[in-house]
């Protein structure tokens, strides 16, 4: 059962929230700022410096690997070269001395991505990472020969909580590179939209007038399925599912318009749809929501897609919130995106009286990877 009650009682979310994820969510703006003023900008120009790669490959798991993923997509929009987020403990047989690999991890102990960094030396790839100082990682990609570190101040940060500590640096390189067009002029908005989204989201406005509380409500009640459109819609539909995942401990169904109406729509002719039985037990009655996060650069065609969708779901019962973004400039859409859903993932779990910021499956199993 939901303890709605608890998104209006500020002490009890606190008391709840041991390990500060609430402020960690609010940090967001403040990661920006400070990157901005303590990337070593000498690092960024020197990778930039060694010629056009073949291709940008990014290594990362989880919460360090999603910046990989945003680049990924960012640089769809225009990039002259490929850009690819590639997670797990290799690389693509195809990558080589022509391609450039930036390895993200804010602990710098993550053992796939050190792995893959390892991988990347073995061919003779231009290597680069971004992570904590004296990190393992780091010890080791400053002994490979031509290869650099931007270093950043993460660890002691639940890495789904510092991605902007990540992102940041990433798309200044990137920026550096000619794979995306995100100057720090743009990133400086960003920081300011996401402090402008914390403060529509902060927790001690109430229920009916926090949209993020109104939303963690409908996550907590359903099986939510959330769908992207766009140019940034796919993956912060990607991060949503993840953040959900770790904060509220809920399962998620991530899509993407076009993709998921050749496959996924299908489920709702399915017995997670329609609506819930007031009489039954509810933890086992948990039903779809359609969850549309709208991008305003979208195909025509995608618009019409999203419309239908909505009107088919409708007739079955299937209840449907759209998110839409703000602002023009890509980065900008996409800081509003991931700003409001990161609020409303971390109430989901508050709303479940559930603490956000404990990990236990993947502390154990870490634990036993490493016994």
């Amino acid at each position: 059962m939901l303890n709605e009650n608890i998104l209006d009682d500020v002490k009890q979310m606190l008391e709840i929230d041991s390990a500060n994820m609430l402020a960690a969510t609010a940090s967001a703006g403040a990661q920006i700022r400070r990157a901005l003023e303590e990337n070593d900008l000498s690092v960024i120009r020197n990778i930039a410096a060694s010629g056009k790669p073949r291709s940008v490959v990014v290594t990362g798991m989880g919460g360090s690997g999603i910046s990989g993923q945003i680049l990924e997509a960012l640089a769809n929009t225009g990039s002259p070269i490929p850009v690819v987020s590639s997670r797990g403990y290799g690389l693509p047989a195809w990558v080589g001395a022509d391609d450039l690999v930036i390895s993200l991890s804010c602990s710098g102990g993550t053992e796939e991505t050190i792995a893959a960094a390892q991988e990347a030396a073995r061919r003779g790839c231009r290597l680069a990472a971004i992570t904590s100082k004296d990190s393992e990682l780091a010890r080791f990609v400053e002994r490979v020969k031509g290869a650099d570190v931007v270093y950043v101040d993460a660890r002691g940060q639940m890495p789904r909580a510092s991605m902007w500590t990540l992102l940041t640096p990433l798309l200044r390189i990137g920026n550096a590179l000619g794979v995306v067009r995100v100057g720090d002029a743009d990133l400086a908005r960003a920081a300011d939209i996401t402090d402008e989204v914390g403060a529509l989201c902060a927790v001690e406005l109430q229920t009916a007038e926090n949209p993020a509380k109104i939303l963690a409500l409908q996550f907590a009640d359903s099986l939510p399925m959330i769908w992207g459109t766009g140019e940034v819609g796919p993956v912060a539909s990607y991060r949503v599912i993840s953040q959900l995942a770790e904060n509220a401990k809920l399962p998620a169904i991530h899509g993407e318009i076009p993709e998921s109406q050749h496959n996924q729509v299908v489920v709702l002719d399915g017995p997670y749809a329609g609506a819930v039985d007031p009489f039954a037990n509810q933890s086992s009655e948990r039903k779809f929501r359609l969850i549309l996060l709208r991008d305003s650069v979208e195909h025509p065609q995608m618009a019409r897609r999203a419309e239908i969708v909505t009107e088919i779901a409708t007739q079955r019962d299937v209840p449907v919130t759209q998110v839409d973004t703000k602002g023009t400039q890509i980065v900008h859409r996409l800081a509003y995106l991931i700003a409001l859903t990161d609020w409303a993932s971390v109430y989901a779990g508050l709303v479940q009286n559930i603490d956000p910021s404990p990990i236990g499956p993947i502390a154990e199993l870490k634990a036993r990877l490493q016994a």
